[in-house]
C-alpha cells in the first residue's frame, strides 16, 4: 500500500460519513460487562428519584478500559435501563475520553471536546465543540479527525464529522481527517544459495 498524504475536506452543512478505510474502530466489547466507577475532587450528588449522579471537580468515570474525564460529569439511568452521560470541560481543559479498540492489543481510540455526550441506547459518543478523535497504534497517532461536532456510531462503526464556526484553534472552520496506513511488513532477505556438493579431494595420497 502506498502512503496516503493527509487530506482536507471542505466545511459542509450536511454530515460527512467516514467509514475509516483503515478498518473499524469498535470499542472493547468486554468493557460493557465491567462495573462503572465514578470519582471526583468535590462531593457528588445522587438523586434516586431522577436516577441522576452528578460529580464536579476533575471528575472521572472508568469502565474497563474506558476512561472519561471532565470538570463536570452527569450520569443518568433511563427507565429502560440504558445510561446516558454528559461530560463538560473547562476553557483550555476539554473533556477527554479514551478506550481500547476491540481487536489489536496495541490500538486505542481517544477523543476530546468542550462537551462529550454518551448515549447508551444508541451506543454513540458525541464530541461537541472543538472535537478531536484519534486512533493510536502502539502509542503513536495513526488516524485523526477534527471538527466542530464528531459522532462515533459504535454499532455502525462509522464516524460522522461536521464543520463549525471559525475559532482560533480552527481558523478555517473546516473539518480535517488524517489517515496513516499500516506499514507493510519487511520483505524477507533473499535465501542463501545452497552449499556446494562435497567433492573428493585430489591432493590426498595414500601413505600406507
Amino acid at each position: 500500500m502506498r502512503l496516503l498524504p493527509p487530506f482536507r475536506l471542505h466545511r459542509c452543512a450536511a454530515w460527512l460519513v467516514l467509514s475509516l478505510a483503515v478498518g473499524a474502530v469498535q470499542a472493547e466489547k468486554a468493557d460493557r460487562s465491567k462495573p462503572i466507577v465514578m470519582e471526583a475532587d468535590r462531593p457528588g450528588t445522587l438523586d434516586y428519584q431522577r436516577q441522576v449522579l452528578v460529580f464536579n471537580g476533575n471528575a472521572v468515570i472508568t469502565q474497563g478500559s474506558m476512561v472519561l474525564r471532565a470538570e463536570r460529569i452527569e450520569l443518568r439511568e433511563m427507565p429502560d435501563g440504558y445510561r446516558a452521560a454528559s461530560a463538560i470541560g473547562l476553557p483550555g481543559k476539554p473533556a477527554t475520553w479514551r478506550q481500547r479498540r476491540d481487536g489489536p492489543a496495541d490500538e486505542v481510540v481517544e477523543g476530546s471536546a468542550d462537551r462529550i455526550e454518551f448515549d447508551g441506547r444508541a451506543d454513540t459518543l458525541r464530541f461537541v465543540g472543538n472535537g478531536a478523535v484519534r486512533r493510536l497504534r502502539a502509542g503513536s497517532v495513526a488516524d485523526e479527525i477534527t471538527g466542530a461536532t464528531i459522532v462515533w456510531d459504535n454499532v455502525a462503526e462509522i464516524f460522522k464529522v461536521e464543520g463549525g464556526a471559525v475559532t482560533p484553534a480552527n481558523p478555517s472552520g473546516r473539518v480535517r481527517v488524517t489517515l496513516t496506513p499500516r506499514a507493510e511488513p519487511a520483505s524477507a532477505p533473499p535465501a542463501a544459495p545452497p552449499p556446494a556438493p562435497l567433492q573428493p579431494s585430489r591432493t590426498l595420497q595414500d601413505k600406507r
